[in-house]
């Protein structure tokens, strides 16, 4: 419930518009770069994952890892699987929104941010608490995958395959 209220109020009380993007390309181009600030979170993991593998007490480097560094091994290979998921989604979903609702494409990558560094400071806390900075990146991811669905299959059908 918090996502899309989020979104909704981002949307709303945000003073910024998209720019105008009459072609497809020039979409994915502003896709692209939206999606590099979706990277922030997955650098920074790598970064403090790599510290704390300098300051683990282990000495042989393919030994047993401590749960330190395990933490950061594993919200890094997580958030990449997701990031993936993300950016093929968010380039579909370009394609289909109409230009008065493309200031969605930052907002989305912004949430996207947020909800995994939320998810890694959760999991650092514990594993039970994982699951609310999961869901607020998962649920969205899921919502987009439905509307490009929706929009392939319902909206335009007879330009599925060009």
């Amino acid at each position: 419930l918090l996502c899309p209220c989020l979104i909704y109020g981002s949307y709303i009380f945000l003073p910024f518009d998209a720019p105008l993007l009459p072609t497809i390309s020039a979409r994915l181009v502003y896709t692209l770069r939206c999606a590099a600030f979706a990277t922030f979170p997955i650098v920074l993991g790598m970064i403090v994952s790599a510290i704390s593998r300098l300051c683990s007490s282990t000495l042989e480097p393919f030994g047993e890892l401590r749960r330190e560094v395990e933490i950061h091994r594993t919200y890094i290979s997580q958030s990449i699987h997701l990031f993936i998921l993300y950016f093929f989604n968010m380039a579909v979903l370009a394609t289909y929104l109409p230009q008065e609702l493309l200031k969605l494409i930052p907002l989305l990558t912004g949430l996207f941010a947020i909800s995994r560094l939320i998810f890694w400071t959760s999991y650092a806390i514990g594993r039970s608490f994982r699951a609310f900075g999961f869901s607020m990146t998962f649920l969205p991811l899921l919502a987009m995958l439905l509307w490009n669905l929706y929009g392939m299959f319902v909206l335009e059908p007879e330009n599925l395959l060009s």
